[in-house]
């Protein structure tokens, strides 16, 4: 089971036993009094209403306290009443209740046709004094208090709405004077000011929390959602704007959020509109809504991605189709998901943030799917991650269980199944040690079975966005936060419709938290929100363009304003201790990835200036720098956590032994982060592809070594090819290795490390090599002085001389191609090419 359930409160547990101690309970023991003990409503400051039938068929309501733990009782009526909404203000001195007094069929039994068939009371309970009726009407009434920002008291009034079935939302106004002895009553009860808040609206739905309402006004072609906020200055007013292509003929009036009516016609509430609105901490905002199938044995239902768009439309075709079991679908907040879930059958995650590409959203069936502990579908979601199944009476806490995510990515058989556990493993849980070893050891176990994507490029992008993005607002929409730029799999059984609706219309003025994200995400997808994020594109062209013009460009101001950047960047990195060291990582230089290092550095934070200037400069170089240095931690992370699984130890890089079975799974990774690497265009930690190569000659064959080295997988680094010349001895097999070594060096690299070989073979192509270069030099110039003395040698061989005179006229004009080794000149190639041609004529050279 992939969600997570701990029951927060519940009837059974929480008020019984209370209700019990004082005598009230004994009612509640009979079946046909199932209905005696429900919850009716759940307050912003976490308190719950409920109501429940005493002894005498009297109707009480009791007050739940979350954090207290404790229960109240607030009022009695001394009759059988069936409570619709009820609603308590902050300081508990005031109650509004709407109820039913009689069903249609007892006024026409008891000749009541004058009286009406609902009222509305406003109720003094600071000491229990006067009830002001409010609403006497035959049309069903919800109540609702307003509540103030947290820890603000209001002890000057309150202020109430009324939400009827007639269509309209009103808003009361209900000031209050203290008495003698703290007593609070309702001052002038028969004047209260109202004002109308809401017109000729079919669905409505209250936000508890932000104290929003969210309500649907029918049009002739297509509906509107608009929203009004309430402020804590007693003010109110439109704020959103959004048409919904959401037929609304037929439907009857929906109110969600507002109470919880237990005596609610179940067919009724099967012609209203199953729509549900939500909202996240990042600024996300979607509508979701049940529609209806013409096809037996399928499920239909569509989430408007308000703040991005466009409307996804998903029909499911159910695994079974027992027609008792098929209700409507079940929609849940869980902040940075929304869960759809149709019990026995189904649980989609859709993720809110990231809701373009559908393989980031999980659809679960069988076992993973199920949730014990709601078992119907009467349940709603009056806070983020909280569900209420009013039928039971119990409110649960929902989450993702982090362990049982594991367990589903480590069976997952499709790429769209791997690809949305590990986004919600990396994005959606609070990054710890623990978590990321075991999501290490399965990208390690998993490389060869992802096809439509790379595990180790999405783990390091991820990674970087989760730790970098909450260091500055709109830095999300700025960074990567996928490996991906498409995905065109599909999820078995689901089928999803794409649609670009209007964005959303916002009126405000200097709005704070919700509102200014949500404007924010509004003025990204206006912008074309896919070119905001980073790309590596230019970063690629440059890097190789450099990387060709070394020679050229090495000493300008630009590349030295690059090497600075990297120079930065490594000392932000993190210390190794002795621990992390179990990896042998050098400490070396890499022009190369200094140079990427550098670049990505610079054009980063080019690319943030252009959108974040209102950071600041110094802000940004320490966000780009972060970012760069958190990037190599990443790799250097996996390296390590992958050197302790296979239990290797900083003693491997030697060259004395073959490699072991785990060496060679080590290397065939790393492998996979130099492929990954390359992909994304990333820099690499230093010392790198010294350990890289240092491991291939270790476990590979020679031919595939030399391979691997011939197509770019593993790079001639100074460091390892220093090693390896002087640590092997020269056998066969040895001087085989290293004369195919020295042969592919560069020139630069080679001049450096030929001279730890003291070695015939080598001594024979550093003269060869030598030569070459000399008489390149030699191709435009004539010789024209005398052929200058040089010591004798001890043979004579006509030819040879010839060719040392060339060369040392050529030296007598100041080229030198190898100038930082002193003893390859004219003397060293004549005494080379004497001693192997004595070798091949099998004479001894003395």
């Amino acid at each position: 089971m992939l969600l997570h359930l701990v029951a927060e409160f519940d009837l059974q547990r929480d008020v019984v036993p209370w209700l019990a101690a004082r005598g009230w309970a004994a009612a509640l023991d009979t079946s046909e009094n199932s209905s005696a003990l429900y919850v009716v409503n759940v307050e912003r400051n976490g308190k719950i209403i409920y109501t429940w039938k005493g002894n005498q068929r009297n109707t009480h309501i009791g007050l739940y306290d979350l954090q207290t733990k404790q229960n109240e009782h607030l009022y009695m009526f001394e009759r059988d009443l069936c409570i619709i909404s009820c609603s308590v203000n902050n300081e508990r001195t005031l109650l509004a209740v709407s109820f039913r007094q009689y069903t249609e069929e007892e006024r026409v039994s008891r000749l009541l046709q004058s009286v009406s068939k609902y009222l509305t009371l406003l109720i003094e309970i600071h000491p229990i004094n006067n009830v002001r009726v409010l609403k006497a009407v035959d049309s069903c009434v919800r109540v609702q208090f307003l509540y103030p920002v947290e820890g603000r008291n209001t002890t000057t009034g309150s202020r109430l709405l009324l939400i009827s079935e007639d269509k309209y939302v009103e808003q009361f106004e209900v000031p209050v004077v203290a008495e003698e002895e703290h007593k609070v009553v309702i001052q002038n009860p028969g004047q209260l000011p109202r004002a109308r808040v809401a017109d000729d609206l079919i669905w409505a739905q209250w936000d508890m929390m932000e104290q929003r309402l969210f309500y649907i006004v029918p049009k002739e072609s297509r509906s509107t959602l608009k929203c009004v906020q309430f402020y804590p200055d007693e003010n109110f007013n439109s704020i959103l704007e959004s048409h919904l292509d959401i037929s609304v003929n037929g439907t009857q009036f929906k109110l969600v959020n507002f109470g919880y009516n237990y005596c609610e016609d179940e067919d009724v509430a099967s012609k209203s509109l199953n729509l549900q609105v939500f909202t996240s901490k990042a600024g996300g905002l979607c509508a979701c809504c049940s529609l209806a199938s013409d096809i037996p044995g399928e499920i239909r239902y569509s989430v408007y991605f308000l703040h991005k768009g466009y409307n996804k439309t998903f029909t499911v075709s159910l695994e079974r189709t027992e027609s008792h079991q098929l209700k409507e679908v079940a929609f849940m907040n869980l902040d940075y998901y929304v869960a759809a879930y149709l019990p026995g059958q189904f649980l989609h995650l859709l993720n809110i943030q990231h809701p373009d590409l559908l393989c980031y959203s999980l659809f679960l069936t069988g076992e993973d799917a199920r949730i014990d502990m709601l078992h119907n579908c009467s349940i709603r979601s009056p806070l983020t991650s909280t569900v209420l199944d009013c039928h039971v009476g119990s409110m649960y806490a929902v989450s993702i269980s982090d362990s049982a995510l594991l367990q589903f990515l480590q069976k997952s058989k499709q790429d769209s199944e791997r690809l949305a556990a590990l986004h919600c493993a990396l994005l959606h849980f609070q990054h710890t040690e623990d978590l990321e070893m075991q999501i290490i050891w399965w990208i390690s176990e998993n490389l060869s079975t992802c096809h439509s994507f790379d595990p180790i490029q999405e783990f390091i992008i991820a990674s970087l966005y989760c730790r970098m993005c909450p260091e500055t607002h709109n830095l999300d929409k700025l960074l990567p936060y996928t490996s991906l730029l498409d995905w065109i799999g599909i999820i078995p059984g689901v089928t999803c419709a794409t649609d670009i609706i209007s964005l959303p219309v916002l009126e405000f003025q200097n709005s704070k938290g919700f509102w200014e994200k949500l404007n924010s995400n509004l003025e990204s997808v206006k912008y074309a929100e896919p070119h905001l994020h980073y790309h590596n594109n230019v970063l690629r062209r440059e890097w190789h363009n450099l990387s060709e013009e070394r020679e050229e460009r090495k000493t300008t101001a630009y590349l030295r304003n690059i090497f600075e950047n990297a120079k930065k960047v490594l000392s932000h990195l993190d210390t190794w201790d002795s621990e992390e060291r179990l990896v042998p990582l050098f400490q070396e230089e890499d022009y190369q990835q200094q140079l990427l290092m550098g670049l990505m550095v610079a054009q980063l934070k080019d690319h943030l200036m252009r959108h974040l200037q209102y950071v600041g400069k110094k802000k940004i170089d320490q966000i780009v720098l972060d970012y760069v240095a958190n990037l190599l931690n990443l790799i250097h992370r996996i390296m390590k956590e992958v050197w302790r699984r296979y239990e290797l130890h900083s003693c491997t890089f030697c060259f004395d032994e073959r490699g072991s079975a785990g060496e060679f799974a080590v290397f065939h990774i790393m492998s996979r982060i130099l492929e990954a690497a390359n992909g994304m265009c990333m820099p690499l930690p230093p010392g790198f592809h010294t350990l890289h190569l240092g491991l291939g000659v270790r476990c590979l064959p020679l031919h595939t070594l030399l391979h691997y080295i011939d197509t770019g997988v593993l790079h001639l680094t100074e460091t390892c090819v220093r090693k390896l010349l002087k640590d092997l001895d020269d056998t066969e097999e040895n001087e085989k290795l290293k004369f195919s070594i020295v042969m592919r060096l560069p020139e630069t690299l080679g001049q450096k490390v030929r001279q730890f070989w003291n070695h015939p073979i080598n001594a024979n192509f550093i003269a060869r090599k030598y030569v070459k270069l000399l008489l390149e030099k030699l191709e435009n110039t004539q010789c024209s002085r005398p052929v200058p003395e040089r010591p004798a040698v001890p043979v004579e061989f006509l030819p040879l001389n010839y060719l040392t005179n060339v060369l040392a006229e050529i030296e007598n004009q100041g080229v030198h191609p190898y100038e930082k080794q002193d003893h390859v000149n004219v003397r060293f190639v004549e005494e080379t090419a004497l001693k192997h041609t004595m070798m091949l004529l099998g004479l001894k050279y003395s």
